[in-house]
């Protein structure tokens, strides 16, 4: 969840209670639901959220229009009262994509450096021109630095060895007045650098958030030899090189399909407080689909290895995993002859159709209240959270009720997760944590006030729930 909200914000990563381990059917017959939260009703919800027919829900496309339907539909017939963009249920953000123009050109001197092979272009914007060249010294070094001078109008070079895993790349340097920066990284780039960078990245064009930055590249040594006279190892501190001539440019053009947040209002029972709103949400979006892949080996691959997503570095198994791998599937192959089941779509049920459903299960049951709230109820189903907070973001910067008017958010995300199976955190030591049956995990829930956060404890304190609070994840 994005961080300017104005007074308090956490989220929950949910758990339901422990039931039996029994295998769920692939397909299930809707239900009505009711006004009381109930299994029955998320497991009615989840399936028609998460089906396939919704094509992993990625935001600016058809899958995630079909489910914002959904979502817009439930919120109608539930009575909200819509507070999107005139008079509806929706927001449209302005998404748009940014895709790399393979006319762009890098050269230095008389050389030519090719994009990912040489280089790879992290910044959102990159800048034209012919510039200088200057070392930059060793990222992270706040001793030793280049002077105002030195860097001004240059392209500063500095040289890094941890630039090995997504999150890395994301922390890359930049320096104020130097028209952009150059991180010595690998020898070569891995897979997942390549598949990243060359895939169109999608962003939010509102012009709230500047997208004026220098240009920041990734590149090779042998891309960074060819910047300077000298051998790089033998590089100081603000020692010049060769002009470099950079004409690297993308293609920017909306996503085909509206991305959009849904919105709607039960209005709270009390005349003095019912210009307040507590915020309660959930992100509509998931991956969406890309190649084929076998779905059961994936499965037992995924649950054996545990790998944690783009930024767990590509994470391989151990050889004593993969002999784990490869004896699970075995058996499941032997048990099931001629079942492979192929599969492309990321059905995202846990992240986030579980937080999705969960809130459309809280507004059923406080609209059905025969009484309701002091306070009114603001419900965000937000997009392109998993493009980057995207539709939370545009919310707090384009709220739809007076933002200061908000006077605390509930997030929603991974309803379920936490049980004695599931690693969920890890001590500062690296221990694995794990979850327990009446598992709740916290995040943020006194990062602005306190109030929330105590409430929280009291609440479970006095109405005797015995939830487990879990803060390992609270900033």
């Amino acid at each position: 969840m994005h961080s300017r909200w104005p007074h308090m914000v956490f989220s929950l990563l949910l758990p339901v209670a422990a039931a039996a381990q029994t295998a769920l059917p692939l397909k299930h017959a809707p239900r009505p639901t009711t006004g009381a939260i109930t299994a029955a009703d998320l497991m009615t919800r989840l399936y028609i959220y998460a089906d396939d027919s919704m094509l992993g829900r990625e935001a600016g496309t058809a899958g995630n229009v079909k489910a914002t339907n959904y979502i817009a539909a439930e919120a109608r017939r539930l009575g909200l009262q819509p507070a999107g963009d005139s008079g509806t249920y929706f927001q449209t953000i302005p998404l748009k994509t940014r895709t790399f123009d393979t006319a762009s050109t890098f050269t230095v001197g008389a050389g030519a450096l090719v994009a990912f092979q040489d280089y790879l272009p992290l910044s959102r914007e990159v800048g034209t021109g012919t510039v200088g060249v200057v070392y930059g010294g060793a990222v992270g070094d706040s001793v030793h630095q280049l002077t105002a001078e030195q860097a001004a109008g240059k392209l500063v070079v500095f040289m890094s060895e941890g630039f090995n895993s997504l999150r890395t790349l994301r922390r890359a340097p930049t320096v104020e007045g130097s028209w952009g920066t150059a991180i010595i990284g690998l020898d070569d780039f891995p897979p997942q650098f390549l598949g990243f960078f060359r895939r169109p990245q999608t962003f939010l064009d509102d012009n709230v958030q500047s997208q004026s930055q220098p240009s920041v590249f990734l590149v090779t040594r042998a891309a960074a030899a060819k910047m300077f006279a000298k051998p790089l190892d033998s590089l100081a501190l603000g020692d010049t090189g060769l002009s470099a001539s950079v004409n690297v440019r993308y293609s920017v053009v909306p996503v085909a399909d509206p991305a959009r947040n849904v919105v709607g209002i039960v209005p709270g029972s009390d005349p003095k407080l019912k210009g307040e709103y507590v915020a309660i949400g959930a992100h509509n979006d998931h991956l969406g689909y890309g190649r084929p892949v076998d779905h059961d080996s994936i499965r037992i691959w995924n649950h054996v290895v545990r790998p944690e997503g783009a930024d767990d570095g590509g994470k391989q198994a151990t050889p004593e995993q993969q002999v784990t791998v490869d004896s699970l599937l075995a058996a499941y192959r032997a048990a099931h002859p001629g079942s492979d089941r192929i599969d492309s779509i990321a059905n995202g049920a846990d992240d986030d159709g579980s937080g999705t459903v969960t809130v459309l299960e809280i507004a059923e049951r406080m609209a059905t209240l025969p009484r309701k709230p002091k306070r009114s109820i603001l419900f965000v189903w937000h997009t392109g959270e998993e493009k980057g907070l995207l539709g939370s973001r545009y919310f707090t910067d384009h709220p739809t009720v007076p933002r200061d008017s908000i006077v605390a958010q509930l997030n929603m995300d991974m309803v379920g997760r936490g049980d004695a199976g599931d690693e969920v955190g890890r001590t500062k030591d690296g221990t694995p944590i794990h979850g327990s049956p009446n598992y709740l995990q916290l995040v943020g829930s006194r990062r602005l006030s306190t109030e929330l956060g105590d409430l929280i404890e009291r609440v479970n304190t006095e109405g005797k729930h015995n939830i487990t609070l879990d803060y390992s994840f609270d900033a």
